[in-house]
């Protein structure tokens, strides 16, 4: 029956109001929040998505099926999405549009580099920016056609806030394990992306400026404590949700 369906789908003409329709995006994110709005933006917009959490199991879809469109945040629990774009890219036949994702200054350039036909800056949440940064990264011909214009309010997806409270569970678990290299590292940066996705100014700057700190390697209990009531607070309050 599964079988059947996707011939079924992928026999479909794209339209403007669903122009992806037919193709298969593999969302590379280790963020559910951040996934779940890529989920609604593909359901949106016609495509089928399959869901990698870290590069072991991105490589596990990558042998297993071809994907038209993959999407690849850059910063990942078990390496740098930037390897995975660079071997993608370089393999052969290639996957038809190649894009990164990160909400870090200077992360569009460095995913070009690694060979991305394109990027999506984070929040996600415009499903027109990201119908159109997928269709420019396709190849030229064939083409879906353009994708239709909504509303201002329709054109934005609002992902489940429990995918939110799941990221927050997953970086108090970090933080109770005593983090430390590369561990804090990943939480640093895995939450601020978080944060940006959530629009949570406060824990944002609070990743970020745990992030700072161990660059310049200064002192981190302070940081360690103020990322740790906050998000003790948001589980415990449910503001987010």
């Amino acid at each position: 029956m599964a079988d059947e369906l996707s011939a079924f789908l992928a026999a479909r003409e794209p339209t403007p109001e669903r122009p992806l329709l037919g193709l298969t995006v593999l969302v590379v994110e280790d963020s559910r929040f951040a996934c779940e709005a890529m989920r609604l933006l593909c359901l949106r917009s016609g495509a089928r998505i399959r869901r990698a959490d870290c590069l072991r199991s991105a490589w596990r879809h990558l042998m297993s099926y071809r994907p038209t469109v993959v999407i690849v945040d850059l910063g990942l629990p078990d390496g740098s999405g930037l390897d995975l774009i660079a071997e993608v890219a370089g393999r052969r036949p290639r996957v038809p549009a190649l894009l990164g994702t990160s909400g870090d200054t200077g992360a569009e350039a460095r995913a070009r580099a690694a060979g991305a036909d394109g990027f999506l800056a984070k929040p996600i949440e415009s499903l027109s920016a990201f119908q159109r940064a997928i269709l420019a990264a396709l190849p030229a011909a064939p083409k879906p056609v353009a994708p239709g214009r909504g509303g201002v309010e329709d054109d934005r997806v609002h992902p489940d806030p429990l995918a939110l409270r799941d990221d927050l569970a997953h970086v108090a678990d970090l933080l109770g394990n005593g983090p430390d290299g590369a561990a804090l590292d990943y939480l640093a940066q895995f939450l601020a992306g978080v944060a940006l996705s959530a629009h949570d100014a406060p824990l944002r700057a609070a990743a970020e400026a745990l992030a700072r700190d161990r660059s310049g390697g200064r002192t981190l209990a302070g940081d360690m404590h103020r990322l740790s009531g906050l998000v003790r607070d948001r589980l415990a309050t449910g503001a987010p949700f």
